[in-house]
């Protein structure tokens, strides 16, 4: 079994990761960082979902997708800052005037976890951003020292994980997940 990452430019397989199992919710989807508050806010049930799917067919493309075997098994949020919320958010700093990217979300399927997945996902998300013209690209994850993450909040991923795939911390960060601290990594794609 080979783990293949590529742009996520299929509606339903983003829908299967990280899509609510209720069609008429407004919850996730990735959005939240994604696209303004007030957007965020107002989308509801299937114009939720319709905005992703337009989302899919821009280029960059709203993420990038883990497929085992091809079946779609990992999702991983990364963008353009300027193009997200964290463009403006005041607990995470903008450190510099680069063009970076954001990669603020990893998730991998129940039943697909411990396989090296998340770890793929960053290396697919480092590969796009590249191929995109990213001078560099930032990671948002928890500095939990070893302790547990809460599955629910595990999604920004973990500083270590980010270290792995070669990201430094370039600076604390004024954000708190699940009681621990988020820092701002970096890995320079120039």
């Amino acid at each position: 079994m080979s783990i293949e990452v590529r742009p996520a430019t299929v509606f339903e397989d983003v829908a299967t990761l990280v899509g609510p199992k209720n069609p008429a919710s407004n919850v996730c989807f990735c959005l939240s960082y994604r696209i303004g508050n007030k957007e965020n806010v107002a989308l509801r049930g299937p114009a939720r979902a319709e905005r992703v799917r337009e989302l899919c067919h821009q280029d960059p493309a709203p993420g990038v997708i883990a497929y085992l075997d091809d079946e779609p098994v990992g999702w991983a949020a990364v963008h353009p800052r300027r193009d997200t919320s964290f463009a403006r958010n005041r607990l995470i700093p903008q450190i510099d005037d680069l063009d970076v990217w954001s990669l603020w979300c990893l998730r991998v399927r129940p039943g697909h976890r411990k396989q090296g997945i998340s770890h793929a996902l960053i290396e697919g998300a480092v590969a796009h951003a590249r191929e995109s013209g990213a001078p560099a690209i930032e990671g948002y994850p928890v500095d939990n020292e070893g302790a547990k993450v809460n599955l629910t909040m595990a999604y920004a991923g973990t500083r270590s994980l980010f270290e792995s795939a070669g990201f430094e911390k370039a600076a604390d960060t004024g954000s708190v997940l699940d009681g621990f601290p988020r820092v701002l990594m970096r890995l320079d794609l120039r």
